[in-house]
């Protein structure tokens, strides 16, 4: 199938896909939208939302829609490495056999991942850059696609472990979850305490996933396109030239690979919303998701409630 019949049939199957999606989740297009995006753009997300918000629920449905293997992990401060990669044991003919840990998976939920100490985040992190773990020496590759969505509360900071920056720029999209509309909980409140089973469908496979992941980056992007990106994540950074607003606000700014997420998510908007080349539009689309978790505010903006979005808002 020729790559333009690719993205013809992607658009159907992902109006389908957020349908069945929509049996279970109710509201929150924007979150599905992004971690859609991620999904297809072979990034990883940090979902930041209260508890109660479904994030669970949701990344469980996704992984259900796309015909994925699913795993979660609840990070708690004794959580090891091994925990998470698997470990070896000795066998009845006392031989070494490896026991895979939650990590082997297609999409891993890391629930809570500021609760773990950094030697767990480290080993979750050569699996998300690596895609491959290294365990007793030797090296193991995750099936693909693999695809990350931890979660972080917002609300409770005490005991918990900061991600670094290095760590939190390997996240393609930071999404937020906010609260549901009054109808949208409504709503919620009604199908969630009746005793109708939702059934979701599988629409795609790991192969397929694959295959749309190798058709979005084969999409070209027309030069200004790329400059637009580099320039808008160039404004993010207080050197000399920056605009007033970074001077005054950003301790830090995003690094280049902000640069190629948000071309990598512009072509996946694009594709998804049947287009062949990403415009200027796509990248502000997807902006917000990729530029909020890499701009470093400083105390000024903080005391003066300045947003990272109002910021990245008045880049464009």
């Amino acid at each position: 199938m020729s790559d333009v019949a690719l993205v013809e049939k992607l658009v159907d199957k992902h109006r389908d896909l957020k349908k069945e999606i929509s049996k279970v989740i109710v509201g929150q297009d924007e979150v599905v939208n992004q971690i859609l995006i991620s999904i297809f753009s072979g990034g990883h997300s940090l979902l930041i939302g209260v508890p109660g918000l479904a994030k669970t629920l949701m990344v469980n449905t996704i992984a259900q829609a796309l015909g994925l293997d699913f795993k979660r992990i609840q990070f708690t401060p004794d959580l090891m490495p091994s925990d998470i990669l698997g470990s070896e044991i000795l066998d009845e003919n006392r031989k070494f056999k490896f026991i895979k840990g939650p990590i082997f998976t297609n999409i891993l939920l890391a629930d809570e991942i500021n609760r773990t100490p950094p030697k767990t985040q480290a080993a979750l992190l050569e699996a998300m850059q690596e895609r491959a773990v290294t365990v007793a020496g030797h090296h193991y590759k995750l099936d693909l696609p693999y695809f990350v969505l931890a979660t972080q509360n917002p609300i409770e900071q005490e005991g918990t472990y900061p991600l670094p920056e290095a760590q939190l720029d390997r996240f393609m999209f930071a999404i937020n979850l906010d609260y549901p509309s009054f109808q949208e909980e409504v709503d919620v409140v009604k199908s969630t305490t009746s005793d109708e089973p939702k059934q979701v469908n599988a629409l795609f496979s790991a192969q397929e996933i694959s295959e749309i992941q190798h058709v979005i980056r084969r999409i070209p992007v027309p030069d200004n396109v790329v400059e637009y990106a580099v320039r808008l994540v160039g404004k993010t950074r207080p050197l000399n030239g920056a605009p007033d607003l970074i001077k005054n606000y950003v301790d830090w700014g995003a690094g280049p690979r902000a640069s190629q997420n948000l071309i990598m998510a512009a072509k996946t908007h694009a594709a998804v919303n049947g287009k062949f080349s990403p415009d200027i539009e796509d990248v502000q689309a997807v902006a917000f998701g990729i530029l909020r978790h890499r701009i470093i505010k400083n105390y000024k903006a903080e005391a003066e409630g300045i947003t990272e979005e109002e910021i990245i808002r008045k880049l464009f």
